[in-house]
C-alpha cells in the first residue's frame, strides 16, 4: 500500500564521511610522524572509499513496465498499478533499494538481489480519493555499496498517469429542448424534428417513399424531396472555473467546485445516455478532448465570466445552458439569466451556500442550490420547468 518513507539520500553517506576523515587524519598522521601503520590504515580507508564509489557508480540496466487497470476510474472506485521490473544486465544487481512514486506518496519495489533476466512484480491501489489525473513513476533506483559509504539513486522508466473522474449521479430526467420550425412554431419535443426544405431532382439510390408525384408530374421528371432536422435539441454545460466562484479552498480542494464538476459529469453523461447532443464549456479556459477527462483536468484559475457570456450569446451554442457554479457566482446569476433570449431555457446549479437567501428564478431561470452533486441530482430530477 502506498505511504510516505524515507529514501536514502543521494551521495556519500554519514558513515563514508566519516571514513574520508578518518582517511586523511591516519595518512596525514602516519607520513607525518612516521607511524607506518597509521598510514595504512589511512591507505585502506581512502581504498574502501574509492571501491565504495565505484560499486555504486555502476548502473544496473533495467527494464521497467508500469500497467493501469484501469487507468480511467470514477472518484472512490479501485484502481491498480501493476510494476514489473527486469534486470537486463548480464551481473546480479544486488543492493537496490527502490521506491516508485505514487502521486504524493512513495510505494516501496522489492528489488534486492535481482538476478539477470530475472524481474520483479509490485502491485499497489492507487490513490482515487480526490479527482484529477493522478501520476505515477518514475521509479527511482538506490544503488549502495556493501559497507553503506555511498549512495546514488537513478530513475527508470516513463511516468503513466491515472485519471480520477469526478462521480457520475444518475439523472432521469433530460431536457427536452425547443423546437424550431421553419414555420416559425415553436415547441418543445424530446427529439428533433424533421421538416420539408426543399425539392432537388431524383438520383439513383434516393427512396422512392421521398419521391413528390405531383411535382413529377409538372416538371415532367422524378423529384424528391429534401429534408431538414430543424429542432434536435442540444444541451450546453457551462462550468464556473474561476477561483472567485469557489472561494472556500481547503487542502487545495475546493468542496463546491468539486461538486460542480460531479454534476457536470452527470448532465453530460445523462445526455449521451439519450442520444442528446451536449457541449461542456469552462469560463476560465477553452479545452478539448472527451468531456470526463476535461472535467477530470480542471482546476481554479482566473477568468472573465462577462466575456464568456458575451461568446455564447453570439454562438447560440445550443438550446438549453446549465450553468454550475459555487458561493462566489451567486451575484452573477443575474447576468446569467440574459442569456434567456439565445437559450429558451437556461438553469443555474449554485453549489456550497446553501445559507445564504434564497436566489429569486424571475426572468425563467431556473436554480438549484446545493452542497454535492448527489442533492443535485435529486433537484435536478424534481424540475418540472424545463
Amino acid at each position: 500500500m502506498a505511504a510516505r518513507i524515507r529514501v536514502p539520500r543521494r551521495g556519500i553517506t554519514a558513515r563514508g564521511t566519516g571514513v574520508v576523515v578518518a582517511a586523511v587524519v591516519l595518512l596525514w598522521g602516519g607520513f607525518a610522524f612516521g607511524y607506518p601503520d597509521l598510514a595504512l590504515l589511512g591507505a585502506a580507508a581512502a581504498v574502501a572509499v574509492v571501491c565504495a564509489v565505484g560499486f555504486a557508480v555502476w548502473r544496473p540496466v533495467l527494464g521497467v513496465e508500469r500497467v493501469a487497470d484501469p487507468d480511467r476510474v470514477a472518484r472512490g472506485e479501485p484502481a491498480e498499478m501493476t510494476l514489473t521490473v527486469r534486470n537486463t544486465s548480464r551481473v546480479r544487481a544486488a543492493n537496490l533499494v527502490a521506491t516508485d512514486r505514487c502521486g504524493h506518496d512513495a510505494v516501496p519495489v522489492p528489488l534486492l538481489r535481482l538476478r539477470p533476466g530475472k524481474d520483479t512484480t509490485a502491485r499497489y491501489p492507487v490513490p482515487t480519493t480526490r479527482r484529477g489525473v493522478v501520476a505515477v513513476g518514475p521509479l527511482r533506483v538506490t544503488r549502495g555499496d556493501p559497507l553503506g559509504l555511498v549512495t546514488l539513486a537513478r530513475t527508470y522508466g516513463e511516468t503513466a498517469s491515472v485519471w480520477v473522474h469526478p462521480r457520475i449521479h444518475l439523472l432521469r430526467a433530460v431536457p427536452a429542448g425547443m423546437a424550431r420550425s421553419l414555420d416559425g412554431r415553436i415547441d418543445k419535443v424530446p427529439q428533433g424534428t424533421i421538416t420539408f426544405d426543399s425539392l432537388r431532382e431524383y438520383v439513383v439510390g434516393d427512396e422512392l417513399r421521398r419521391v413528390h408525384w405531383r411535382s413529377s408530374a409538372k416538371v415532367g421528371e422524378l423529384m424528391v424531396r429534401e429534408q431538414l432536422d430543424t429542432a434536435e435539441p442540444t444541451i450546453v454545460v457551462l462550468l464556473d472555473d474561476r477561483a472567485v466562484a469557489h472561494p472556500e479552498v481547503r487542502d487545495g480542494t475546493a468542496d463546491s467546485f468539486e461538486a460542480a464538476c460531479e454534476a457536470a459529469a452527470s448532465v453530460v453523461a445523462a445526455a449521451v445516455r439519450e442520444d442528446v447532443p451536449v457541449s461542456l464549456h469552462l469560463v476560465s479556459t477553452v479545452e478539448s478532448g472527451p468531456f470526463l477527462d476535461v472535467l477530470t483536468e480542471a482546476t481554479l484559475l482566473g477568468g472573465d465570466l462577462t466575456r464568456t457570456l458575451r461568446r455564447m450569446r453570439t454562438q447560440r451554442l445550443g438550446d438549453t445552458l446549465v450553468f454550475l457554479t459555487g458561493p462566489g457566482g451567486r451575484k452573477d446569476l443575474g447576468e446569467v439569466s440574459g442569456l434567456r433570449g439565445p437559450y429558451p431555457v437556461v438553469m443555474a446549479g449554485l453549489f456550497g451556500d446553501r445559507d445564504a437567501a434564497p436566489v429569486s428564478g424571475g426572468d425563467g431561470l431556473i436554480v438549484i442550490e446545493t452542497e454535492s452533486g448527489e442533492e443535485f441530482a435529486a433537484a435536478w430530477d424534481g424540475v418540472r420547468g424545463w
